[in-house]
């Protein structure tokens, strides 16, 4: 696996479809982003323990500053499950399979990937997908 890019280094449909320098590229944004992620957690971590127990003595501020914590809660959840997704997209690089729908096997295209690089689907795999969930959550 490449270890360096050019800075300037931007995935192209005129090169050959998840190359190594296109791997490389994706693992990188990936490993970036994890990192962005970790350490938002940290300083929630951080921001959580500074404030310790409530002490508003005002009922609305405490009941406030727990919905606060509560949705910072929840959005640090999703930060964690995200990070297994990404982890699980770095397992893919690793392995030679990013960049392919798990369903059909066809490449994910590039345009997708920028924008969601945990996907896992085409965008015709995703969308039937979810059209047999709605489908199956109407029953």
């Amino acid at each position: 696996m490449l270890s360096t890019l050019p800075p300037d280094y931007r995935p192209s449909d005129t090169e050959e479809f998840m190359n190594p320098q296109q791997l490389e590229y994706f693992r990188q944004k990936l490993l970036k982003w994890r990192q962005e992620l970790v350490r938002e957690a940290g300083d929630t971590l951080a921001s959580l323990s500074d404030s310790g127990g409530i002490a508003e003595s005002d009922l609305t501020d405490r009941a406030s500053v727990e919905t606060d914590r509560a949705l910072e809660l929840r959005t640090r959840d999703r930060a964690r499950k995200l990070i297994g997704k990404i982890d699980q997209a770095l397992e893919r690089v690793a392995d030679g399979s990013y960049g392919y729908c798990q369903e059909t096997g066809e490449p994910i295209g590039l345009r997708r990937l920028e924008a969601r690089p945990i996907a896992t689907m085409s965008i015709e795999a995703q969308e039937r997908h979810e059209k047999m969930e709605r489908v199956h959550r109407d029953d």
